[in-house]
């Protein structure tokens, strides 16, 4: 459900893989101030390197028209009103009425080729399976709108060895549990949920290492405060771990507002559209297959 927040910051915590999906088809960190360091437990040690942007491939995964309901899965200096209270109260995991209402009608069901994992889209837009190579063999899936713009990337066997070295001023535009992609045994903190985050200056405008906003599918809980490390899109998914989302670029999330805006204040403006509610509920969608 949608959630606004100010921003916060977590000065302690487990050392962070940080990755993320650049124009929607290249896995890569979101920001320049990640060094090397041991990865975090349980999710091996090998490096991710970039698939190439240009790749493309035909369908392999499974299509299926289906009649779906809600998602299955239940997101420089500090801004001037960094530590506020928000407005609006926290959102819960049992009040679905909150959550934003996607416009697509006609969803399809696509389940990747590995039998491994499902999730529903708009019937108007594509999979592309694969839509690359990836280094460690899992699967690489591209989504594409009915214009083709990228919309998010699913990729699984996924990991780097980057840590936070450094923080950042941060916005939650929008957070969800996803508990259907919960490991056994994980305190509940732990449980991977969908986001839609920022970093970086408020003002700048365009986006630059250092100021992004990302939507996907996290591990790291949400902090509370005025700094947080680099946007983290990745959740644990065996044998390593996995990502299903993308950087928020004006370019191919139809954003209609003046270009004129803050590339920040644009993500934010996004987070009101009818395709970023489709967005939202095919990523948090996801779920094991079968």
């Amino acid at each position: 459900m949608r959630r606004s927040k100010k921003p916060g910051y977590g000065s302690s915590g487990p050392a962070r893989t940080v990755a993320a999906i650049a124009a929607g088809t290249c896995v890569a960190a979101l920001l320049a101030a990640c060094g090397p360091s041991a990865a975090p437990p349980d999710t091996g040690s090998a490096t991710a390197t970039p698939p190439s942007a240009s790749a493309s491939g035909t369908t392999n995964g499974t299509t299926s028209e289906t009649a779906t309901g809600a998602p299955t899965g239940t997101a420089v200096r500090p801004s001037a009103t960094a530590g506020v209270t928000p407005t609006e109260p926290a959102p819960s995991a049992t009040s679905p009425s909150r959550l934003p209402s996607p416009t697509a009608s006609g969803w399809k069901t696509f389940t990747t080729s590995d039998r491994d994992l499902t999730f529903d889209y708009p019937g108007d837009w594509t999979v592309k399976d694969p839509a690359g190579t990836s280094p460690l063999g899992g699967m690489f899936v591209e989504v594409l709108n009915a214009a083709g713009k990228p919309m998010a990337v699913l990729q699984t066997k996924v990991v780097t060895g980057l840590e936070c070295v450094q923080q950042y001023p941060f916005t939650v535009l929008d957070s969800e549990p996803m508990t259907v992609l919960a490991e056994k045994g994980v305190p509940n903190e732990n449980v991977p949920r969908f986001m839609f985050e920022t970093r970086g200056d408020a003002s700048a405008p365009a986006r630059t290492p250092e100021t992004i906003a990302a939507y996907g599918i996290t591990m790291i809980p949400e902090k509370v405060g005025t700094l947080e490390c680099p946007i983290f899109l990745l959740f644990r998914w065996p044998p390593s771990g996995a990502m299903f989302g993308a950087v928020y670029d004006p370019a191919n999330n139809a954003t209609p507002v003046d270009p004129a805006l803050p590339y920040l204040e644009k993500a934010k403006r996004y987070a009101d559209t009818g395709e970023y509610r489709n967005i939202r509920r095919m990523i948090t969608s996801l779920r094991p297959a079968g």
